[in-house]
């Protein structure tokens, strides 16, 4: 099981600019997302996150190097993941937990629940637009025919609704950080921490790995 510790970063919050957030996670070292458990689909694009926690909320940043992408859903709480789709799981009791997914345009879907899906519930659309994005899609490189891009969440406390948060600093806590794209030219299904199932699932908290906030 993989442990990565998430730094607490002062000089930004939920109400700083784009380039000050960028700023702030510029410094950090970026996560490899490199983990391909289904033979059925072995595609692998060049996927990095960085992650930091402020006063007020979770910054996360996606950096992605695909060979197509797609933005088709442009509605909250639409299926973004079979666009080219970023996402981020967590638990903070060990039990039930957030399912945070967003396409390349910055269109989001939450649910909440255990890993029974019947039994999750979406949060409700403001709640999902109160996550501020920030979304850049880069010209295709000529040399490898990838199309970069890059997706900026920075996402307020409140979003956890049920566990009212007012700081992450050391806590710990179980989660893990995705990219997919289940209806793209080439399906895809890549993970941080590995997945031990003979079909692509991502609603698996048993296969989580360890958050901690300094």
């Amino acid at each position: 099981m993989k442990r990565l510790v998430i730094p607490f970063s002062a000089q930004i919050n939920y109400h700083s600019g784009m380039d000050d957030v960028w700023a702030a996670l510029d410094a950090l070292d970026a996560t490899k997302l490199d983990e391909v458990a289904w033979a059925d689909y072995p595609y692998k694009p060049s996927v990095h996150m960085k992650i930091a926690h402020t006063p007020d909320s979770l910054v996360l940043a996606y950096l992605v190097k695909e060979k197509h992408v797609r933005a088709k859903y442009r509605n909250t709480n639409d299926p973004v993941y079979r666009d080219s789709c970023v996402e981020f799981f967590v638990s903070f009791d060990g039990e039930r937990y957030y399912n945070l997914e967003f396409n390349c345009l910055g269109t989001g879907l939450i649910g909440y629940g255990t890993e029974d899906k019947s039994g999750r519930r979406l949060l409700p659309k403001h709640t999902v637009e109160d996550i501020k994005t920030y979304s850049h899609i880069k010209a295709q490189n000529s040399n490898r025919g990838d199309t970069e891009w890059q997706l900026l969440l920075n996402i307020p406390f409140s979003v956890f609704d049920v566990h009212r948060i007012h700081s992450l600093a050391g806590m710990e806590c179980m989660g893990n950080f995705y990219k997919c794209g289940d209806e793209l030219p080439m399906p895809h299904f890549v993970s941080w921490n590995r997945i031990d199932s003979p079909v692509p699932n991502f609603h698996l908290p048993q296969y989580f790995g360890e958050l901690f906030f300094q």
